[in-house]
């Protein structure tokens, strides 16, 4: 059985759906067993309730599990909210932490983790830091892993590009913070992240590797939304917002209980999305879904 941690997500339902189609016994690990039990409607997948946060949850978790993966989000992410104690530090460090121990108490003979491009021990942004603390105890468990690290990951449910779409229904313009051509990213479909992940279960190939996995495009920021654009047959103008402004409003906001949106987060939408996807199309013979393409298969007008 395969335990995908984070499972109700974006990029844990695309894992857990590519699993499914293979025929695979996946069970997710869930906060809320019972309001999670509708998000696979059509997917036989078993439902198991544990927090990441609190330890003596997920020794029940784990039992039974060959392999885990480890892919948990905090709500709304990435916008931290510290009251509750959604950050990357509690987590996608010390939550990983806490899983890996788990797994290995349980016997667990694969672990999985998604990590992030750009994880490493100095990065620039505190979310890298914690992904590479993630990365150090999945390494370190003496569990046999395989680590990916995606860019900008894009599809149906997904709460980044689709959030700007959705503006260009009701507005003659789709607003882009930063003036939109400097950020570069290479999007990758969710479904070709699903693909790797789950290729890697069985494939010894990937054992104790890191894989990079971007799309096959460098593209800015403008280029992606025009692009999402045309395959919706729809023009809007792009109306940059200056970053600055769109930072000094969430230093404001990140003061209610539950923050819209914040100064880190802005960072994080802004940043660069670049990965070197060589080493992984190598290994496992994924083909990279071109923007266009991807956003084909679900965008409709």
């Amino acid at each position: 059985m395969i335990l995908v941690a984070g499972g109700t997500g974006f990029v844990g339902g695309g894992i857990v759906r590519e699993l499914a189609r293979r025929g695979k016994p996946v069970a997710v690990l869930t906060r809320g067993a019972a309001k999670a039990a509708t998000r696979f409607p059509y997917i036989e997948v078993e439902y198991r309730e544990g927090d990441v946060r609190d330890p003596a949850s997920l020794a029940a978790a784990v039992q039974g599990a060959e392999v885990v993966i480890g892919c948990v989000q905090f709500p709304n992410s990435p916008i931290e909210n510290r009251r509750r104690g959604y950050t990357f530090e509690e987590i996608d460090a010390a939550g990983t932490e806490r899983l890996v121990e788990a797994a290995k108490a349980a016997g667990v003979q694969r672990y999985i983790y998604v990590s992030g491009a750009g994880a490493a021990p100095d990065a620039k942004y505190h979310w890298f830091r914690a992904k590479w603390r993630a990365e150090t105890a999945v390494r370190d468990s003496g569990i046999t892993y395989v680590i990916f690290r995606p860019s900008w990951v894009y599809g149906p449910e997904d709460r980044s590009l689709n959030r700007f779409l959705a503006m260009s229904r009701f507005l003659p313009f789709v607003p882009i913070i930063g003036d939109g051509n400097k950020q570069r990213l290479q999007p990758v479909f969710i479904d070709d992240l699903g693909w790797a992940v789950a290729e890697a279960v069985d494939n010894r190939a990937a054992d104790n590797r890191v894989f990079e996995i971007g799309g096959p495009e460098v593209l800015t920021m403008k280029e992606i939304v025009r692009t999402a654009l045309e395959v919706m047959d729809r023009w809007r103008f792009l109306l940059p917002v200056p970053k600055v402004l769109m930072k000094a409003q969430a230093a404001l906001l990140r003061f209610l209980p539950g923050p819209p949106l914040t100064p880190d987060a802005i960072d994080f939408i802004t940043m660069d999305g670049l990965a070197d996807s060589s080493e992984l199309v190598e290994t496992l013979g994924l083909r990279l879904t071109p923007l266009r393409e991807g956003l084909a298969t679900y965008l409709v007008l």
